[in-house]
């Protein structure tokens, strides 16, 4: 891993640090203009909603471009090597949200109970939940180029997590977040979570990949349309991460240490989970090129969908939302030093580099 500098951009690389940043850019603002955040906050889509005008459409800008990027073609070669396939999905689907919700129950619901009371445990636990309960997309592009990982089979997991993730994303977290946290779940506003923040953009981004392939090729789509979006997306990420902090200015400056106690939880799911999904992948057999870029999926979370969701669930200066930011903070450091792990251990795999035919 010594050429992580160079293959990853600027951004890329010090995404906690821009995260910091815009945490005290937010806070600052909250604190100093609280009149003007009052009323960004209170611009939702019919009353509430909770489901912020802004906020929505700055995850839009940064969840369309990911879509842009999954071609659901790649799903025909799910049949030319399974058990990967099959391990990633366990994972993901089966042991991520539930262990999430035990880690959660455990920590916020006993531990930390004496630190955080009861109310704003509820809402931590929420929080974690809805982060573990969407697997990543977007940057596990990077984490598997990293861990050099084969790009095909990544996209194929990945185009099928998010097929998963139409139907299974709203039943877990409400199914999860009812009784670990005890706090209700407005099913309907959860399904117009999914609908605005996947299955819109997802269409969308499908529609446009297919048409602007069609029309210009898949060169210009690439290197122009794609990477158009790129600046576009940091700074949509930036500015909504700027107003999430904003909004929570009250809650950071008076729990701060709060943070630190919702990154333990997070630390131990990741590595959790990244482990077993690695574990299993040499269990079975499964190629390195296919087991790291699994154990990374499995390890990293679409904390873009659970940022916006959990504002649509309970608000933006809720306990759910800061616990979710958390994760984007906690994000880039931790799944660097799997991409690492993995590096290190290859030579426990049998070393071949499979590719996946057209």
């Amino acid at each position: 891993m010594g050429g992580d500098k160079k293959r990853m951009n600027v951004f890329e690389r010090y995404l906690s640090l821009w995260v910091a940043l815009c945490m005290v850019l937010g806070v600052v603002i909250g604190k100093v203009f609280p009149d003007i955040v009052g009323v960004l906050r209170r611009l939702e889509f019919g009353e509430g909603s909770h489901i912020n005008v802004p906020i929505a459409v700055l995850i839009w800008l940064m969840i369309y471009p990911m879509m842009l990027k999954i071609d659901f073609a790649s799903i025909k070669n799910v049949g030319k090597r399974p058990r990967g396939l099959f391990v990633t999905l366990f994972v993901n689907w089966l042991v991520k949200p539930f262990s999430m919700a035990l880690f959660g129950w455990l920590f916020f619901r006993h531990l930390f109970l004496p630190l955080i009371g009861e109310e704003l445990a509820s809402q931590y636990i929420a929080g974690v939940i809805i982060l573990a309960a969407a697997p990543c997309t977007a940057m596990v592009f990077v984490w598997s180029y990293l861990s050099d990982g084969d790009p095909a089979y990544t996209l194929v997991q990945v185009s099928v997590n998010d097929l998963i993730m139409l139907v299974a994303f709203a039943p877990i977290v409400t199914l999860l977040v009812s009784g670990a946290s005890g706090l209700h779940v407005p099913f309907e506003v959860l399904l117009y979570s999914v609908v605005i923040f996947v299955v819109i953009p997802l269409a969308a981004g499908s529609i446009s990949r297919r048409t602007l392939i069609a029309r210009r090729g898949s060169e210009w789509f690439n290197t122009r349309y794609v990477a158009f979006f790129a600046p576009i997306t940091v700074l949509a990420l930036l500015t909504t991460l700027v107003f999430i902090f904003a909004f929570q200015a009250e809650n950071i400056t008076t729990r701060w240490f709060h943070v630190v106690l919702i990154a333990i939880p997070i630390l131990i799911q990741v590595y959790f989970n990244s482990s077993l999904t690695y574990g299993l992948m040499r269990l079975f057999k499964v190629p390195y090129a296919v087991a790291a870029p699994g154990a990374l999926i499995g390890a990293s979370n679409f904390f873009e969908l659970a940022v916006a969701t959990a504002i649509a669930l309970y608000g933006a200066d809720s306990g759910a939302a800061l616990a979710t930011v958390v994760g984007v903070l906690v994000e880039v450091p931790v799944m660097l030093s799997v991409c690492r792990v993995c590096v290190a251990t290859k030579h426990w795999f049998d070393g071949a580099e499979p590719q996946l035919a057209g």
